[in-house]
């Protein structure tokens, strides 16, 4: 064995030192060299899709400390400045499916943005549903009452009257048939939500629904394009309504427009609504699950007449009147053609429909949805009658 003195031992541990961290280094300019990237545990821990943990399988965002989010968090591309919200009407056994619908709005568009939060339940949110939305985002978070009056069924409803329809339709084996909520929640959105003290600050909302996805990166800042563009409403998918859900509603909308003719702007969309002048109506309307509107068109006069006449009839609780169709309607026929937007590039999924951008807005915002997939290619889907207005 050779024994070296004191000195040369410590020269020869540096030279080995040295030579190590040169080698290191060598590897790593090879690496970057050759693209190749070199991942740490905790580089994979970073890593994860906020969309694909959790623990159920269920898609969540989950939150991150102040520490652990500043070294990975996105550049920002813009802070939303529109007076805007985006709405979600909830129960507290939603919670899985809000918490999922949240994850893909926050990632796909409002980390970058920061527009508030609204949900709204005609029951006070458990204190768990409160902590575990707000720890969902780091935007503002609000949660509210509805009025008994705007959500349950009115004293002035015949209820042996519904209780005749809701039977009807359920030997139809049409869905929601039996179901006084759906029907609650149908009026809430149509004549009510908008008038909730939670939403009077804002004149723009963006609808969300739990259980839903949005496929593509929103890379632009939609409120913004509704306000710039003088839009009132916003929708990206739209087929046919199930006839026997709303067999009266058409003849009560002409009723009120033969009352406030007026009301029906010059430059409507009728053609998208009807192939025959309006005589009758082809059941076309957008889905109102997506929706991004201006509220003050709610909170006006033409439209809070519509409504009123609307609910006066009692076909929210008759039949089965649904808010796409009274939203579609009012839109279409009152309010500029012009006024109408058709949100093309974003990607979304209600299952167990979608809409999938193509061609090059889809190849730039890293969607991961199917075109041949969307519903804008199947026999039911009114999107072509909506472009032919153009």
């Amino acid at each position: 064995m050779i024994r070296w003195p004191g000195r040369q031992k410590h020269i020869i541990a540096a030279c080995i030192l040295v030579g190590l961290l040169y080698g290191t280094s060598l590897l790593l300019d090879d690496a970057r060299w050759l693209g190749v990237a070199l991942i740490t545990p905790r580089d994979l821990l970073k890593a994860q899709d906020p969309l694909t943990v959790g623990s159920n399988d269920s898609p969540q965002y989950l939150p991150t400390t102040e520490k652990e989010q500043e070294p990975s968090a996105p550049r920002p591309i813009g802070e939303g400045t529109a007076n805007a919200t985006l709405v979600i009407l909830a129960r507290n056994s939603d919670l899985d499916g809000v918490l999922s619908s949240m994850g893909h709005v926050e990632q796909r568009f409002n980390r970058h943005f920061g527009y508030p939060w609204v949900f709204l339940n005609e029951v006070e949110f458990t204190e768990e549903f409160k902590e575990r939305v707000t720890a969902a985002t780091s935007a503002p978070v609000s949660f509210g009452l509805i009025p008994r009056e705007h959500w349950y069924q009115p004293d002035w409803v015949d209820e042996d009257r519904a209780r005749m329809g809701r039977e009807k339709m359920q030997a139809q084996k049409i869905i929601y048939a039996g179901s006084v909520p759906y029907r609650n929640m149908c009026r809430f959105n149509s004549g009510f939500f908008f008038q909730h003290p939670l939403l009077q600050p804002y004149r723009y909302y963006w609808r969300v629904e739990p259980e839903i996805e949005y496929t593509c990166d929103i890379t632009y800042d939609p409120f913004e394009y509704m306000k710039d563009h003088d839009k009132i409403y916003g929708f990206t998918i739209s087929f046919t309504e199930w006839e026997p859900t709303i067999p009266t509603l058409w003849e009560t909308v002409k009723e009120f427009m033969d009352l406030y003719p007026q009301y029906v702007s010059e430059n409507n969309a009728m053609r998208y609504l009807s192939d025959n002048g309006g005589r009758s109506y082809n059941l076309c309307h957008f889905w109102s699950n997506f929706e991004i509107a201006d509220m003050d068109f709610w909170r006006g006069e033409v439209y809070r007449k519509f409504f009123e006449f609307l609910d006066s009839k009692g076909g929210f609780y008759y039949e089965r009147w649904g808010d796409a169709p009274v939203h579609s309607i009012a839109v279409a026929l009152f309010a500029p053609l012009d006024k109408l937007h058709f949100f093309d590039d974003i990607g979304y999924r209600h299952p167990p429909f979608e809409h999938c951008p193509k061609g090059e807005a889809r190849n730039r915002r890293n969607c991961s949805c199917d075109p041949k997939k969307s519903l804008d290619y199947f026999p039911q889907s009114c999107i072509p009658r909506y472009e032919r207005l153009f």
